[in-house]
């Protein structure tokens, strides 16, 4: 068996996180794009995905993201220039930044959270209630072990 067909046949953790990941995120950005946020890109999810509502530092979003602090703010960078956040004085340390959502960014964020429910709701109509809460609990699981984040 060539290796191409053993992948599609057997595929492996991650290849099946990829394409989870990768389809999860052409859904959400084609729908978001619909309801009037066309220019957010599936990378700008480093940071919108872990933004709190009321401001998150940098170097948080770097850790929960997974992705490098420069990295995070060249996104950072984009999404102020699209209005989506802007960087406001931490009250808690005035020398540190806090990325916090605008309007524009708490209106994505919100339709976002609201795309993602009905997704998973679609899936776990489509393989059963319970079969999608024990993939999620197990999926958790997993991705902690890998990562060593709760």
């Amino acid at each position: 068996m060539r290796r191409s067909e053993r992948k599609r046949e057997r595929p492996d953790l991650g290849i099946l996180a990829g394409r989870t990941l990768f389809g999860l995120q052409k859904e959400l950005f084609t729908r978001l794009s619909t309801m009037g946020h066309a220019e957010v890109r599936p990378r700008h999810g480093a940071v919108l995905a872990y933004l709190d509502a009321e401001g998150s530092r940098a170097s948080d979003l770097a850790a929960q993201s997974g992705q490098h602090k420069q990295v995070i703010g060249t996104l950072v960078d984009e999404l102020v220039a699209l209005g989506y956040v802007e960087r406001r004085p931490d009250p808690a340390d005035r020398r540190a930044k806090l990325v916090v959502p605008t309007e524009l960014g708490l209106d994505h964020m919100e339709k976002s959270d609201a795309v993602l429910v009905e997704m998973e709701a679609e899936h776990a109509r489509a393989v059963g209630e319970e079969a999608y809460a024990e993939f999620k609990r197990v999926f958790q699981l997993v991705a902690e072990r890998q990562t060593g984040v709760r």
